[in-house]
């Protein structure tokens, strides 16, 4: 999709260095589930449409996704679904397109230092937050703020604000935000959701109750948070007043959907058996053995693409034994049929992965591709090096009359993605054949969550959906610990990961980027396996063909401040 001219007419000024370019239930009880999300009166009421195919304003859709946010607060979860749903709500400084261009949004234009370590927006005078409060700077700055105070607890977009110094006011409609060092993927960072901005009135009213979503969260976007029934759905009503979206958009004004109701109906079979009948308008996570079913309808519409950041991982915690020990590490690693696990359970739509990122993203090292293959013969060597040697009567191996016991938790049901439970199954299947124990205790989410970040767990998994490898320096990077709002699950120290995660983070020269993230992706995963790239998510998303305008954004999230229904 082509960018359309700001609503203002005023281009941004390019920084001054170098543009960047850049989440089966039998018969019976699947009718009843869905009768009963589905039950609220709550379907399509298409305004007709124009025969020209011209946008019209009108009408709802209910959009069904397969997780529920932990919490809705974009300052403070980690999550994608919560990125996903906040987007909607939620404005940026700025906007990226599919190309990683970046253009206008809350801000009309900027400048970047030469050292990377100050960017000065200038922005919008026209923006108020749907509380009736003015945008300016003074909210820019107490939101930077407010990600960074220790009382919000981020998880993630603290990391995105890097080495922050502080917000300066220049004037009501300029802010200089600066950080201590070098700090180039700024602009991108700001593009998402998680560096939007709630009225300070919210922030200073609410504080920790934003997590709970609802009228509370309140922010300049294109829909406003309604309400939220929790296990159920979120529901989003248009913006009138808005007329400030983002260069990139095909339109400027309020968005064209009078509603959007977002359920939360994490059944698969259920989910698409909505879409298919009509009760539903958006199916977000088609599951691979469905995507078929989708675009052989008529009627519905499949939009697909590879998510790019972080893939899904096992992230191995280096610091609890036995991980501790490289060769267990690589043992796992090469102990895990992943070529058969992810095509027997995604049947070819989601490609087993090779390294921590993805091939969507910027600076891949395709030269992994097959780098490090399942070897059952070499991971039995290794644990046997590592001694791991005897045996116990269930076969699993052990040493000093020890169990070779890893532990990697599961959340709540209601918390998992596509079928990741399933293809742990047959993880644990497969190092159980190399005589490794995986135990999967399902932990209530605040447990997983303190367990997990404290560092207690052998083994998390989770993906990052971010359009840009300094990603790489959240997941390795020592300074990116969990306990402040870090994502780097190995805690390992690695001079070499940080040096060239640091150089990654100080420049958008591209072959200096290239050559360091390169270099970062075959260190963490072959030379020191401290993680398992497990597969490559080929998001799909289905929906009615009567819905127009609908595309999803670089993070393969969907847009719909564009979408509106016709025939």
């Amino acid at each position: 999709m082509s960018a359309r001219p700001h609503a203002l007419n005023i281009r941004a000024r390019r920084p001054r260095s170098r543009l960047v370019r850049l989440p089966l239930l039998a018969a019976a009880a699947t009718a009843l589930a869905l009768t009963s999300a589905c039950s609220s009166g709550t379907t399509a009421a298409s305004p007709g449409g124009d025969a020209a195919g011209k946008p019209v304003q009108g009408g709802s859709i209910v959009f069904a996704v397969d997780t529920e946010p932990v919490s809705f607060d974009i300052h403070a979860s980690p999550q994608d679904i919560t990125g996903a749903i906040q987007r909607n709500v939620f404005d940026s400084l700025v906007s990226q397109s599919a190309d990683g261009s970046f253009h206008p949004w809350l801000a009309t234009s900027w400048e970047v230092s030469s050292d990377y370590k100050t960017y000065t927006f200038h922005l919008r005078h026209d923006v108020t937050f749907t509380d009736g409060t003015k945008f300016d700077a003074d909210a820019v700055k107490a939101n930077f703020d407010h990600i960074v105070a220790p009382s919000t607890k981020s998880q993630y977009a603290a990391s995105l604000l890097g080495p922050y110094t502080g917000t300066q006011v220049v004037d009501p409609y300029t802010v200089k935000v600066s950080f201590s060092q070098s700090f180039a993927p700024f602009l991108q960072a700001a593009s998402t959701p998680y560096l939007g901005f709630y009225s300070p009135a919210a922030i200073k009213k609410y504080g920790a109750g934003l997590a709970a979503g609802g009228p509370d969260d309140v922010g300049t976007g294109p829909y406003v948070f309604a309400g939220y029934t929790k296990g159920q759905s979120a529901v989003l009503t248009r913006n009138p007043n808005y007329h400030w979206g983002p260069a990139t958009a095909a339109h400027q004004g309020a968005a064209y959907l009078n509603q959007i109701t977002v359920r939360f109906l994490p059944e698969d079979s259920v989910r698409v058996g909505a879409l298919t009948s009509g009760q539903i308008q958006v199916a977000a996570a088609v599951p691979p053995v469905q995507v078929q079913q989708v675009t052989a309808n008529p009627q519905l519409k499949a939009y697909a693409g590879k998510a790019p950041g972080a893939v899904y991982s096992l992230v191995l915690n280096t610091t609890v034994a036995p991980l501790d020990d490289q060769r267990v590490r690589e043992a796992i690693q090469r102990g895990i049929d992943l070529d058969t696990d992810v095509k027997s359970v995604y049947f070819g739509v989601n490609q087993r992965a090779w390294s921590p990122l993805s091939p969507s993203t910027p600076d891949y090292d395709a030269s992994l591709e097959g780098a490090w293959k399942f070897d059952p013969a070499l991971a039995n060597q290794l644990l046997d090096q590592a001694g791991w040697t005897g045996r116990d009567s269930a076969g699993y191996r052990t040493k000093n009359g020890k169990r070779l016991t890893v532990e990697w938790p599961l959340m709540p049901q209601q918390y998992i993605r596509e079928q990741r439970d399933v293809l742990g199954q047959a993880i644990q299947g497969d190092l159980k054949k190399i005589g490794v124990e995986i135990t999967r205790p399902r932990l209530d989410i605040g447990t997983y969550i303190a367990k997990v970040y404290g560092g207690k767990e052998g083994i998390a998994d989770y993906s990052w959906a971010r359009f840009d490898p300094d990603v790489l320096r959240l997941y390795f990077n020592s300074a990116s610990e969990p306990a402040k709002g870090g994502q780097n699950a190995t805690f390992y120290k690695d001079a070499q990961l940080d040096q060239w995660t640091d150089q990654g983070e100080a420049t958008l020269d591209p072959a200096t980027r290239s050559s360091v993230y390169q270099q970062t992706q075959r260190r963490a995963t072959v030379d020191l396996s401290l993680i398992v790239p497990v597969y490559v998510d080929n998001v799909t998303i289905g929906a009615t063909s009567k819905l127009h305008g609908f595309h999803l954004d670089p993070n393969t999230w969907a847009d719909f401040y564009d979408a509106w229904l016709g025939n």
